[in-house]
C-alpha cells in the first residue's frame, strides 16, 4: 500500500511516497514543494495546494501521514506552518487518502526506538530502511519520508485495532 508522508511548511513542504508490501518498505518518490519568499501568503498556499494535488494524482496513495504541528517559540512561524498544514490536509482529504497524524516524538520512536532521536539519527534510519546509498536531501524530504515510514510501520496495527480490512 502506498503512503505519502508530509512535512508541512510554507517555504518548503517536504513529501515522500513509500510502498509497503509484505512488510517490505520501498521508496517510490520524494521531493520538496517550494514557494518564494515575499510572495503573498495566499499565493504561496495555492502553489502548495496545486503541487500537492498533482503529486497525489500521480501516485494515488491509499494512506497519508502528516506531522502534527509543533509549537516552538516563534508564533508567526507556527501560524504559517499551520496554514500550510491546513492546505495539505485539504488536498489529502479531497484525494481520498486515509489521513493519519503523528507527533514528531512518535515518528522518532517508530524509526529509531527513541523519541528523542536527533535529525542525523532519523535521516540515517530513513536511508537504512529504504536501502538508499545516501541520506535523502533536502531535510524536509527526509523528514516526510520518516513520517511515511512511521505510518507504514504502525498502519497495519491501527487497521487491526479499528477492525478495518
Amino acid at each position: 500500500m502506498k503512503t505519502i508522508g508530509i512535512d508541512p511548511g510554507t517555504a518548503r513542504m517536504g513529501w515522500g511516497v513509500v510502498d509497503e508490501q509484505g512488510g517490505q518498505i520501498s521508496l517510490v518518490e520524494f521531493g520538496v514543494l517550494t514557494t518564494p519568499a515575499g510572495m503573498p501568503q495566499a499565493e504561496r498556499l495555492r502553489r502548495l495546494y496545486d503541487g500537492l494535488t498533482e503529486i497525489l494524482g500521480r501516485h494515488r496513495p491509499a494512506y497519508a501521514a502528516i506531522e502534527e504541528l509543533f509549537f516552538g517559540k516563534n508564533v508567526n512561524t507556527a501560524i504559517t506552518v499551520g496554514q500550510a498544514r491546513g492546505v495539505a490536509l485539504l488536498a489529502l482529504q479531497i484525494s481520498g487518502a486515509a489521513i493519519h497524524e503523528y507527533k514528531p516524538t512518535v515518528v522518532k520512536q517508530a524509526l529509531t526506538g527513541y523519541g528523542g532521536a536527533d535529525k542525523r539519527q532519523m535521516q540515517e534510519m530513513v536511508r537504512i530502511t529504504l536501502t538508499l546509498p545516501t541520506v535523502p536531501h533536502p531535510d524536509d524530504a527526509a523528514d516526510a519520508l520518516a513520517i511515511a515510514i512511521c505510518h507504514a510501520y504502525t498502519g497495519p496495527t491501527l487497521r487491526r485495532i479499528s477492525g478495518a480490512s
